[in-house]
């Protein structure tokens, strides 16, 4: 597939090419929205749901790989510094110690994630709502998936791993991923409409 310009670069400058003072801005801008987006729960059943998972893979297509890599990297970093930025920090422990509880296998998935939506939408995964759709599934399996194998080295393999960490979370992703895809391509549409104004 050929490749596309992303959402950053699109709207940030007239030549799809993103200075480094604008992407060390955005990287800033998106590690503090990942942050605010684990401290929001929406209710949701079965369990309360937060817009984190959304944010990680959005700025992924909206990024492109290396600075969705970068911003996401970033946040980790905050995170094993101290910095209270994830979810249920700092109740449940901060820094390196939270990390290497129960959800750091999600906190890798993050980057994996957010990698891959950004290797997707710069092959124009992000502007239809079925291709976007299909990236944000993708993102969201790379997120669960070492998720659930680091619950199950903590816990042990006999143990109910997916009732604990997959089960429950499913209907909010879905919702998630539909939200996703209806959001990205408007986006773009949006884009599109303002530069034949111009």
């Amino acid at each position: 597939m050929t490749s596309s310009t992303t959402m950053a670069a699109f709207s940030g400058s007239a030549n799809g090419q993103l200075s480094f003072a604008r992407q060390v801005l955005l990287a800033l801008g998106g590690s503090l929205l990942i942050a605010l987006s684990a401290k929001i729960q929406v209710p949701f059943q079965p369990v309360p749901m937060t817009m984190q998972t959304l944010v990680v893979m959005c700025l992924g297509l909206a990024y492109g790989r290396n600075l969705a890599f970068a911003t996401v990297a970033l946040y980790l970093l905050q995170g094993a510094a101290g910095l209270p930025v994830f979810a249920d920090t700092p109740a449940k422990g901060i820094g390196l110690a939270y990390m290497f509880g129960s959800t750091g296998g999600y906190l890798v998935g993050f980057l994996a994630a957010a990698t891959l939506c950004g290797w997707l939408a710069e092959r124009g995964w992000d502007r239809r709502i079925h291709t976007t759709a299909a990236a944000l599934l993708a993102g969201t399996s790379l997120i669960y998936l070492p998720g659930l194998v680091w619950l199950a080295s903590l816990h042990g393999w006999d143990k109910p791993i997916l009732a604990w960490g997959l089960w429950p979370f499913l209907p909010g992703e879905l919702t998630k991923i539909a939200i996703g895809a209806c959001l990205m391509p408007a986006v773009w549409s949006g884009f599109r409409w303002l530069q034949a104004r111009r």
